[in-house]
């Protein structure tokens, strides 16, 4: 029960179209979504294989909570090796998509070689269709997903995506559902172009079932109860996740023009309250928030551009509503590239939904070519004759669209950060942990942070652990490890679920997840035996890693966190202090000096065969 105990397999080399029974050891030991996902990934693909080459595996999958009546469960996952990184990938999407999928029966849908023209899936419960993709090839993801329904005649369909970005291999494509939520980060989008895939529709109708219906359903109403008065849960509801902009700058702990600062004097024109404010043309920015499937949080964004705006003066079909800045993308629009509009910021939104682009990844790569540009190292000439100096709205914009289309020097942005700066001889530009760009916060000012960044098994990354207490209370590296490598694990099992992450800051607390869990599933687990899971799935992650050939090497930050200490604020005159806070994670966590899990490590989690 909750598991749909059932595997799709489609091998797009042959296609060949398979299904088998879930793994239920594996279900048991991994929960579901991001861990048994990762365990299908490790037993299936050799780690060293090409992202980009068919030997990689794509994994969609659910969790054993997604599409029931849990808040949250709407969410899925995306598994398999970033081009991004080089590391394992797990992305994260909410919207409709994933109960979709397992309302058509599926656990998991695991895509296997490459197609030899351009394709899309359609997949009706047990009816599965390979068709070709001539119409919707080149096209938009917003383009893509209405095309699917009309022309199947299906307004119900569910579709996940990819843009020209994905399509064309640029390195942080996502795969984009319900025309602006995604699985964003690590390039997922692009191993699915690689794989001449360009969307999968589902429609299913076999629905789920729980265990114990009326034990979930007291869970169920309890959770529901807990996070209906949270203040937590009515903070997102009211202002999604865009607060923590004046939060890190008045912590000093927003990256700004490329981390060379750590505070924004612009935020308060792109801050939460300026989206909700009309402006001098009595335009509000912000249009309404809206939830994903089964969610009682509602954090999304959805906003309109004002019609005088330079972006949208001469092209009213971007005139409409759609999803609106969050706190990733106002941080890497605006403060790290120096810009402070928002309605170029929310243009630039639209580019990375409607083109299926990460926009923490974009805003990092594009504020290390406007370093460069500044510096000398890049031209006009190499920028289409745009002036990309930090600050420049319109360039902004620009270099958002063409990348997404794959155009000009789009194409070099797309390479990401650190490949880019590498192109042009100053690696030391990048601002990354295994090739993935920095999220929102400085680890100079929040050292924990900085921990799991470096330690992160699919690069840099806030939503891997939870370290905020610990850094806002002691600016330190003191007593960062322990509470570190607790949330990477809890968050792990957390992510395998089928649940969102804001839950947890939304009021919910372990036991209602495990209450949850032991109610749906035909199963039971203690709170030590989910507590294991959590620290064997990140475990697994890292073994994935190390046989791709990370090392310890890469468990680090760039130069400039390490050695310049940050600028302003309250952690003013501090470097991260990562060589501190590593060797305790490693010892916490079981590993040797070389971040190796020791053997005894492996067989108490049982990793060992």
């Amino acid at each position: 029960m909750a598991w749909q105990e059932k595997v799709l397999r489609i091998n797009l080399t042959t296609s060949e179209v398979t299904t088998e029974a879930l793994n239920m050891e594996w279900a048991h030991d991994y929960v579901g979504e991001r861990g048994l996902a990762t365990k299908y990934l490790w037993e299936g693909m050799d780690p060293l294989a090409d992202a980009l080459s068919p030997e990689n595996m794509l994994i969609f999958a659910t969790g054993p909570l997604t599409g029931t009546m849990a808040s949250t469960s709407g969410r899925y996952a995306v598994v398999t090796k970033g081009p991004l990184t080089g590391a394992i990938a797990c992305s994260n999407s909410g919207g409709k998509f994933g109960a979709e999928l397992k309302f058509a029966g599926y656990d998991l849908l695991i895509l296997t070689g490459k197609a030899d023209k351009p394709v899309y899936l359609l997949i009706e419960d047990d009816d599965i269709q390979i068709l070709p993709a001539d119409d919707i090839w080149g096209t938009t993801v917003w383009y893509t997903e209405e095309w699917i329904k009309t022309h199947h005649r299906d307004g119900q369909i569910k579709v996940a995506s990819i843009g020209e970005s994905g399509e064309n291999h640029v390195r942080y494509a996502c795969v984009v559902n319900d025309l602006h939520r995604a699985a964003g980060r690590s390039g997922v989008g692009a191993v699915m172009g690689s794989k001449n895939l360009k969307a999968i529709g589902v429609r299913g109708t076999v629905g789920v079932s729980v265990d114990d219906p009326k034990g979930f359903m007291a869970a169920v109403k309890s959770s529901h109860e807990r996070m209906a008065g949270h203040k937590g849960r009515m903070n997102f509801t009211k202002n999604g996740t865009h607060p923590m902009l004046d939060m890190m700058n008045e912590f000093g702990g927003l990256p700004t023009r490329n981390f060379d600062d750590t505070r924004f004097e612009g935020t308060k024109k792109i801050n939460a309250r300026a989206s909700q404010t009309p402006n001098e043309h009595g335009h509000t920015n912000l249009v309404a928030n809206k939830a994903c499937f089964g969610c009682t949080i509602a954090c999304g964004r959805i906003a309109q551009i004002d019609e005088q705006h330079f972006t949208v003066i001469n092209r009213k079909e971007y005139m409409h509503a759609s999803g609106g800045i969050e706190y990733e993308a106002a941080y890497a629009f605006g403060p790290l590239c120096g810009i402070d509009d928002i309605d170029a910021l929310t243009f630039a939104s639209f580019m990375m939904n409607e083109h299926g682009m990460d926009p923490i990844s974009f805003g990092g790569t594009l504020a290390a070519a406007m370093e460069l540009y500044e510096m000398g190292v890049i031209t006009k000439e190499d920028t289409d004759g745009i002036e990309l100096k930090f600050g420049n709205a319109e360039a902004l914009t620009i270099m958002a669209e063409k990348t997404g289309k794959y155009e000009g020097f789009g194409k070099v942005l797309g390479l990401g950060s650190r490949l880019m700066c590498e192109k042009y001889g100053h690696p030391e530009v990048a601002m990354h942990v295994k090739g993935q760009e920095f999220a929102g916060y400085d680890s100079r000012a929040l050292q924990g942070m900085g921990l799991g960044y470096a330690t992160s098994n699919r690069g840099a990354c806030h939503l891997r652990h939870d370290t905020f207490g610990p850094d806002m209370e002691d600016q330190t590296g003191a007593n960062k490890a322990k509470p570190c490598k607790d949330s990477q694990d809890y968050i792990a099992f957390l992510d395998s679920t089928g649940l969102c992450l804001f839950t947890s800051s939304a009021g919910m607390k372990k036991p209602m997840y495990h209450e949850l869990l032991n109610t749906a599933c035909n199963h039971t687990w203690s709170e030590q035996d989910l507590d294991l899971a959590g620290e064997r799935i990140w475990t697994l992650e890292r073994m994935f890693n190390l046989a791709a050939g990370l090392t310890s090497a890469d468990d680090t930050l760039p130069k400039r966190l390490l050695e310049t200490p940050a600028p302003s604020g309250t952690a003013k005159g501090h470097v991260a202090e990562l060589s501190k806070m590593l060797p305790e994670y490693y010892d916490y966590r079981g590993w040797d000096t070389k971040g190796v899990p020791r053997d005894e490590t492996l067989s108490r989690l049982g990793l060992d065969d």
